[in-house]
C-alpha cells in the first residue's frame, strides 16, 4: 500500500513538520505541498493525490472553500481539515463542503498518520470531541432519511457517534465488507459523496454555501 499525500498549509513550521511525517512513513508518499488555496486549486488537480490535509485557516480563500471548489474536480481525493479550530460551525462548513474527516492540529503524529490511512480506507477520522460536538448538536433527523431501513439508520448513528468501519462491524457482530455494502447502499440513497455528507443529511445539516 502506498498513499499518496499532499499537504495545504500556510504555516512554514507546521508545513515542515507535517511533510516530514508523511515522507519518513512507511506506506506514505509526499506528493505536494501548497501554503495557499489558490496554487493548491491549481496543482492538485495535476498531483491528484490519495488524501489532502488542508488548514481550515488560510490566507485568501479559506480551506473551507478551497475544499468546497476541490471536491467536484478530486471527487476520489479524500480531503482532511486539520486545523486548531473545534466549533460547530467550522465543523459543519468543512463536512458539508466535502471535507471527509476532520482532525485537530494537536493531533499526534501516529495517530495522524492513522486517521489519513483510514480516510484511504473509507473511514471519516474524527476527534472524539469533534464526533460528540456534531451528535450532541443535532437532535431531530432530517426527513429525507426516512427512506432508510432501520439498520441501516443504527450504522449511522455509530457512524456520527465517530466510530470506524471496524468498530461499526464489532458492534453489529456484522463482517467489515458487511459494513462497506451498508454504507455504500446509504451513500445511493442519500445522494452522499461521502461518510461525512451521509452522517451530515442524517442529522440535519442542511447549510447553503456561502
Amino acid at each position: 500500500m502506498n498513499i499518496s499525500a499532499s499537504i495545504v498549509e500556510d504555516d512554514t513550521r507546521v508545513r515542515g513538520v507535517l511533510a516530514d511525517w508523511i515522507r519518513q512513513a512507511e506506506g506514505f508518499s509526499l506528493v505536494s505541498d501548497y501554503c495557499n488555496a489558490e496554487l493548491a486549486l491549481v496543482g492538485l488537480p495535476k498531483d491528484r493525490p490519495d488524501v489532502v490535509l488542508v488548514d481550515i485557516n488560510l490566507p485568501g480563500k479559506s480551506g473551507v472553500e478551497c475544499v468546497r471548489q476541490l471536491k467536484p474536480i478530486l471527487p476520489d481525493t479524500q480531503l482532511v481539515m486539520l486545523t486548531v479550530y473545534e466549533d460547530t460551525d467550522h465543523i459543519f462548513d468543512a463536512l458539508t463542503g466535502g471535507a471527509t474527516g476532520y482532525l485537530l492540529k494537536q493531533t499526534k503524529r501516529h495517530e495522524l498518520l492513522n486517521a489519513l490511512k483510514e480516510v484511504y480506507a473509507g473511514g471519516s477520522p474524527m476527534t472524539t470531541s469533534i464526533a460528540r460536538k456534531v451528535v450532541q448538536s443535532f437532535h431531530s433527523v432530517h426527513p429525507g432519511t426516512d427512506v432508510l431501513s432501520p439498520r441501516q439508520r443504527e450504522i449511522l448513528d455509530l457512524l456520527a457517534r465517530g466510530y470506524i468501519n471496524k468498530e461499526v462491524a464489532e458492534a453489529m457482530k456484522i463482517s467489515s465488507a458487511t459494513v462497506n455494502n451498508y454504507i455504500r447502499r446509504i451513500y445511493e440513497k442519500l445522494h452522499a459523496r461521502s461518510r461525512s455528507q451521509a452522517v451530515a443529511k442524517y442529522l440535519g445539516v442542511q447549510r447553503e454555501p456561502d
